[in-house]
């Protein structure tokens, strides 16, 4: 699961003005970095642009996955990731960095754009792995762990109980051999009589 891109977006004329980019691009040789942040650019430019205000869209193209949301309030968010990446956790993540822009800078600062913002960077490098922004998943995740270690445990508790029975058959057998041959043994030496 990654996150490729996070950009955020003015929407308040017909062309969204960018007003925040987050790209990790690491992932690709360092000669095709700069086409592929050109291109996170331009899809985010092209999602935000064709997303309504109070619409959320995403969009699927190959491995990829391009997740698009416009607030009434004419902000918009661009998160590009991967298909594995949980599309609820996307959309959540893009509200809650929104909501932590705006607390920082109001609409009325919007006119320095673009904005660099390290606290949304960090943020950002947290969210390429969802279980650490999303308590849900991370309580998924850890019950699914736990179910797992319950079922070895139950599976070797069934083996033991296995192991159980055959000793106590075993010894079943054993008492009921052991009771023939005290019986052997005892007409045995009753015949004879030692001095």
């Amino acid at each position: 699961m990654k996150a490729l891109a996070l950009s955020l977006w003015n929407k308040e004329n017909e062309k969204a003005v960018n007003l925040l980019t987050i790209q990790d691009v690491a992932q690709f040789s360092y000669f095709q970095r700069a086409t592929v942040a050109e291109f996170l650019t331009f899809t985010s430019q092209f999602m935000a642009d064709r997303t309504a205000p109070g619409e959320r869209k995403s969009v699927k193209e190959k491995e990829y996955i391009c997740h698009s949301l416009t607030k009434t309030d004419k902000i918009g968010g661009v998160m590009i990731c991967d298909e594995e990446y949980p599309q609820r956790v996307a959309f959540t993540f893009m509200i809650k960095i929104m909501e932590d822009f705006l607390a920082k800078h109001p609409k009325g600062t919007w006119s320095s754009a673009p904005f660099t913002d390290a606290d949304i960077r960090k943020q950002f490098d947290a969210a390429q792995d969802p279980k650490e922004i999303d308590h849900l998943m991370k309580i998924q995740t850890d019950l699914d762990e736990t179910k797992v270690i319950l079922y070895d445990t139950i599976e070797k508790v069934l083996e033991r109980g296995e192991k159980l029975e055959d000793i106590v058959s075993r010894s079943e057998q054993l008492s009921a051999t052991s009771k023939q041959f005290y019986k052997t043994a005892k007409s045995t030496n009753s015949c004879c009589v030692i001095l």
